[in-house]
This record gives C-alpha cells, structure tokens and sequence, in this order.
C-alpha cells in the first residue's frame, strides 16, 4: 500500500518530460514561486471555515430531523424518511447553483456567495447527519430509556441526560468521516466565486498556465488538511472510548 501511494504521487512528475515542468513557479526560493504559495494557500481558512461551519450547521438540522424518527407515529416518521431521501437525491453541485441563481430569481431573496455555499453544504450533509443521529440513538437499548423513565425524566431530559452521552460515542467516527466528506466537497463551492482552495487554484491556473503542478500542490493540500482532521478526530474517539 505504500509502495503504491508513493507510485501515484511521483507518477504526474514522471509522466511529462523536463522542458514540460517548472516547479519553480510553486518555489518558495524565488519570488515569484513565494507569491504563487502564498495566494493558493489564501484559500485554506476559507475551506476551513465553511466546512466547520457548514458541517455544525447540518448536525443542529440533522438532529432536528432525526428526532421524528424517534416517535411512535408513522406520519412523524414518512417526514423523517421524506426528507432524507429527497435531499440525498439533489446533486450538491446543482443545490449550490439552485441556491446562489435560481432562488433568487423565485423568491426576490439572494445570499453572498459563502453564505449561499453554507447553505448548500449544510443541507445536503443534514440528510446523512439525520441517519447518522438516527442509528447512533436507536443502538442505545430500550432499558435505557426505561431508566430514565424510571426516574421521572420526559422524553427530551431522557435524550438529552442518558442517550445522548451513551450514542455520542457510537456516532463520533461517523460524523469525523462526514467532516472529511465535507471538507472534499467544499471544493465544489469554487463554482460560484468562493475563494477557497479550489477557486485559487484555477486562478493561478489561469495566468501561469501550469495545470500540473498547481493542482497536484491542490491534491498535497487537501491530502495533509484530511490527514490531520482525521488524527484528530481518532485522537478523540480513543479519549471517549477511555471515559
């Protein structure tokens, strides 16, 4: 396997001749390859922070929609199972262009860019967040609840003070996995003028005509980004697994 990710990694650099590559253009040695560092990792705080927030926002709605699920009533239930399906079924791309373009158009209301790249991000995510929600509460055994009962908690101090903290730990490597997920598909975001990581590397494209080398700097970039969310996210799950 590692023999294999090194194969990938040096396969772009070896399938071009010299005259083909300038590395120096992504140099921080020179002045111009510090300038073209600087600009394309501009865009990491942005990816960032509409990722994190993108990936809270999904989770509050996520919750929100799972709780029907919960009930006895079956209409409460088709709401649930409604809205799941019909939100996973939207392409992300095609929800961000439908939010920035068409619902202005048919509803007089327009947002930012980056609000309108949250907005899509958070809905299409709330969909998975709402089976992940759902699964973790409904792997907590029946007696549970029943102790709650038992104590004369209502349904929600029961959720809230019993099965919360006990489903937590079941859905934590899930939710870190959707955060990657996120974090990957931000990248679709650039297509309405966000300036994330994506958006500064086709610009850089643009004027140095170098494809190659920016775009597999792109790769690096969101490689080391996920690999240290995902240390974190392990990191986090073995401390609750030990509480």
């Amino acid at each position: 396997m590692r023999n294999l990710f090194f194969l990938l990694l040096i396969l772009p650099l070896t399938s071009c001749g010299k005259n083909d590559l300038n590395w120096l253009i992504l140099s921080p040695n020179n002045i111009e390859g510090l300038t073209n560092l600087k600009f394309l990792l501009s865009g990491l705080t942005t990816t960032i922070y509409i990722s994190i927030i993108s990936i809270i926002i999904s989770m509050i709605i996520g919750f929100t929609v799972a709780i029907p699920s919960l009930a006895k009533s079956k209409s409460l239930t088709y709401l649930n199972i409604g809205y799941v399906e019909i939100v996973r079924a939207i392409p992300l791309l095609v929800l961000i262009l439908w939010i920035y373009y068409g619902l202005p158009i048919m509803t007089g209301i327009s947002f930012s860019p980056f609000v309108s790249g949250i907005i899509a991000l958070s809905i299409s995510e709330s969909a998975f967040q709402a089976e992940i929600f759902r699964a973790g509460i409904n792997s907590i055994k029946k007696a549970q609840w029943e102790a709650g009962s038992s104590l004369g908690l209502n349904f929600f101090r029961k959720l809230r003070l019993v099965i919360l903290p006990q489903a937590i730990k079941n859905i934590l490597p899930a939710i870190g996995n959707q955060f990657v997920y996120v974090l990957k598909m931000s990248s679709l975001v650039s297509i309405i003028g966000i300036g994330d990581l994506t958006r500064k590397a086709n610009e850089l494209v643009v004027t140095t005509y170098r494809p190659l080398e920016i775009y597999t700097f792109l790769i690096l970039e969101y490689l080391i980004l996920i690999l240290i969310v995902s240390y974190y996210v392990r990191k986090l799950e073995k401390k609750l697994n030990r509480g």
